[in-house]
């Protein structure tokens, strides 16, 4: 007690919330993070199948087979059906390689003897130079200027790069719209307005990435959503007991139906939220996000009203207040 079955899955439902959080940060950075967190997962998922199949009550074993011994164990390990023996290890790495560093240590004493040489000559140093009349300077000589062709600068290379990030062609992905445990993960929709999630249940959460020109519909009621990196994107939901959050988006509109706590908008630009009747007492909270709009619902129509982008913020002998300036329109 529990059933192997049932406690793996609750491991699997106690990974999700840091699995997910690996997901939000390296979902553009880094895909190897990606791979590894859907194949821990999938390990789970086929554990429990596994355990459904042939244990599930927990591990059976044979009680009519034969019983193992010394012998029993030989005769398999020598048996052709067995795995053949690992190779054996590689031969030890040769001697390092001889160097003539007497060679090289006789260049170098020789190249540095030369040069000191040369500096202890003092004055004298400047015997080999030739000497260079006015008629053959060019900043007295104008036409000597004229004859010579333009030189560019050996520090700077004209040659185009071979290869320019401009010009690497744009990775396509396919669309996504399943349930991985309790997330339901929806991606790179494009043009899509007939996306509907049913059958939710309060534990699971919603997970909208890349999605673009596109309209969700989420029924009954879930317990977060979250929607990062989207443009002119479009929701409509129900119910939600948590949180609804808008991260690195642009033209979003959401649609509540029913109720929902708290909305989080986040580096976003172009936010438009309708709200319910039910959803009156929503608490907004903004960062870094500019033409956010609430609309609520008067006289069997909305009125739309702007949410403060600037603020003042004064002193008033023993802290600071921060009020919203007045949006002048």
């Amino acid at each position: 007690s529990p059933k192997p079955g049932p406690y793996v899955k609750e491991m699997n439902d106690a990974a999700t919330f840091y699995t997910n959080r690996v997901l939000k940060d390296y979902k553009n950075s880094d895909t190897r993070h990606v791979d590894w967190v859907k194949s821990y997962l999938n390990i789970w998922s086929e554990l429990q199948a596994y355990i459904k199949e042939h244990h599930t009550t927990g591990l059976t074993w044979s009680k009519t087979g034969p019983v193992a011994s010394a012998m029993s164990m030989r005769s398999v390990l020598t048996s052709g059906s067995c795995l053949s023996p690992p190779p054996p290890p590689p031969p030890p790495p040769g001697p390092p390689p001889i160097f003539d560093t007497e060679t090289t240590k006789d260049e170098g004493t020789a190249s540095r003897s030369a040069l000191f040489a040369q500096l202890n000559q003092g004055e004298a140093i400047t015997k080999g130079l030739r000497h260079v009349s006015d008629d053959q300077k060019t900043h007295k000589n104008p036409s000597l200027r004229a004859q010579g062709p333009s030189v560019r600068s050996p520090t700077k290379s004209h040659t185009p790069s071979p290869t320019s990030p401009k010009n690497s062609p744009q990775q396509n992905h396919a669309p996504v719209l399943e349930l991985e445990g309790k997330k339901w993960r929806v991606e790179y929709q494009e043009d899509r307005n007939d996306l509907v999630i049913n059958n939710t249940e309060l534990k699971q959460v919603a997970y909208i990435f890349k999605c673009n020109k596109s309209t969700l519909q989420i029924k009954g009621k879930i317990n977060s959503i979250t929607i990062d990196n989207c443009k002119k994107f479009g929701l409509v939901f129900d119910n939600v007991v948590g949180i609804v959050e808008v991260i690195n988006s642009r033209d979003i509109q959401i649609q509540v139906m029913g109720k929902v706590p708290t909305i989080s908008i986040n580096k976003t630009e172009g936010c438009h939220i309708y709200l319910s009747e039910e959803s009156l007492d929503c608490e907004i909270v903004s960062a870094k996000s500019s033409e956010m709009n609430i609309l609520i619902p008067q006289d069997g129509d909305y009125k739309e009203f702007p949410v403060p982008e600037q603020f003042k913020t004064a002193w008033d002998g023993s802290k600071l207040v921060t009020e919203p300036a007045e949006i002048v329109g």
